[in-house]
């Protein structure tokens, strides 16, 4: 049940949050948060983590993202099975990292790009503009990875 609620949960506050970004900006249009370090940016994204992949042909690249997308998902599912006993942070990180995928691969089914709108900076050194799914899955990962070190601890002692 934790699971499917947190991974429910960052799909649905990514779609939403993608959906109020597209309703209420032009795309490129730029609004200043909290001056020299956050902007809320609407922009799109037709490549991967950084707009890798970007150049390449459209059909290619959706092919490609969809079917990452499809094993990540299928490994996602397959690994929660077999360590969900183990810790609830496993159980939390996958979700939040499986949600993410899905709230990502609706974009690219959707509208063949993924809408990007956080825009963290300082001075004019941009982090690269992200969204929701994109700080699921970080966050996701970083909690596998403490979860981890914390569990190795515990095995060494």
């Amino acid at each position: 049940m934790l699971f499917a609620t947190c991974f429910v949960l960052v799909v649905v506050l990514d779609q939403l949050s993608k959906i109020w970004v597209v309703h209420h900006f032009i795309l490129y249009e730029s609004r200043e948060i909290i001056p020299g370090f956050f902007n809320l940016t609407y922009l799109t994204n037709t490549g991967a983590a950084f707009g890798l992949f970007a150049g390449h042909p459209s059909w290619l690249r959706q092919v490609f993202f969809i079917g990452v997308a499809v094993i990540a998902l299928s490994a996602i599912f397959f690994i929660h099975r077999k360590i969900k006993d183990i810790s609830r942070w496993y159980t939390v990180s996958l979700a939040l990292i499986g949600g993410g995928a899905v709230g990502n691969l609706l974009d690219r089914i959707r509208l063949g790009s993924v809408v990007d709108f956080l825009d963290f900076y300082i001075g004019s050194h941009h982090w690269p503009a992200f969204n929701v799914a994109d700080s699921a899955i970080t966050v996701g990962v970083a909690i596998i990875l403490l979860t981890n070190v914390i569990f190795s601890g515990k095995e060494q002692k």
